[in-house]
């Protein structure tokens, strides 16, 4: 991997990281619905000015079920989730589960006959079940008042993550970029009504929009830029690798900004699920040389 994609890859990682540390500080006062429709709507409005810029058309007539279903399940729903989750669980906790994306998506594709699970596969999913459960046992946090639902609603976020890259094994020919424009559009449209539902009552001070703005524009619209670009230049195996990085700069954002403890279990809960996605991928250190 040329050096320019490795620094793009840590930055990516870097950036979906610092999601985590966003959300845990607006979500308490905007509530979950309105930090995913600010995020998914300035996310819409940044990619716009970059097609409009590029010279990039939707073709929303032709592909608006299939924007409708990819933001569904790619963003609406898992930012929705992902921000509830945040008013209660601590942003380390919150980047580790949301590694258990790949992990979901293997085994639906074995549940559907897509792709049978091999041994390798199995085992993985045993390591990330057992990995979830020591973060989730040995942490005060999420075993307490909400604790265990905004666990299930960030695990289910990356369920839906799973269902989204199934869908996109076999979605129509678009190219990665109108993906995340079309997508952001409508997920913006499904969560505007969500949302207006839920009345914010504090004002939010200069903090808060900034990580709103943050969410948004860097962690959405820059990001997904970041992303296809690495799969365009290294390709999906290569760009897949960020899903470990992620959880390492969301546990150092949450420990630096937040002073979030990193205990034993935090550790180790992230090494095995961690070592169950690898398993589930079939990423391994050969795959780490081969990229060089």
């Amino acid at each position: 991997m040329p050096l320019s994609s490795f620094l793009r890859l840590i930055l990516l990682a870097a950036i979906w990281g610092g999601s985590f540390l966003f959300m845990r500080i607006a979500a308490p006062v905007l509530g979950a619905a309105w930090v995913a429709e600010f995020r998914v709507a300035l996310a819409a409005f940044f990619l716009a000015a970059v097609a409009l810029y590029l010279g990039r058309k939707l073709k929303t007539r032709k592909y608006w079920r299939h924007y409708l279903f990819l933001g569904l399940f790619n963003s609406a729903l898992p930012f929705l989730l992902f921000a509830y989750a945040a008013q209660t669980l601590t942003a380390s906790l919150l980047a580790i589960l949301n590694a258990t994306a790949p992990i979901w998506g293997a085994a639906i594709a074995g549940f559907t006959g897509r792709q049978p699970l091999t041994g390798r596969s199995i085992m993985g999913l045993a390591l990330g079940a057992v990995g979830v459960s020591v973060l989730v046992g040995f942490d005060l946090t999420s075993t307490s008042g909400n604790g265990l639902p905004a666990v299930s609603a960030a695990l289910t976020a990356s369920f839906c993550y799973g269902i989204a890259s199934n869908y996109a094994a076999g979605a129509p020919a678009v190219d990665g970029f109108n993906n995340a424009h079309g997508s952001m559009w409508a997920s913006a449209i499904v969560l505007l009504p969500i949302a207006a539902l839920f009345p914010v009552t504090e004002m939010p001070g200069p903090g808060i929009v900034s990580a709103v703005v943050a969410l948004g524009v860097m962690c959405s619209g820059i990001a997904y830029i970041l992303y296809f670009r690495l799969i365009h230049d290294e390709g999906a195996t290569s760009a897949l690798s960020v899903t470990f990085l992620v959880p390492v700069f969301g546990v150092l954002w949450g420990y630096l900004f937040l002073e979030e403890a990193i205990g034993g279990h935090t550790v180790s809960g992230a090494f095995v699920v961690l070592l169950g996605t690898m398993l589930v991928t079939g990423f391994s250190l050969r795959s780490l040389r081969a990229m060089r």
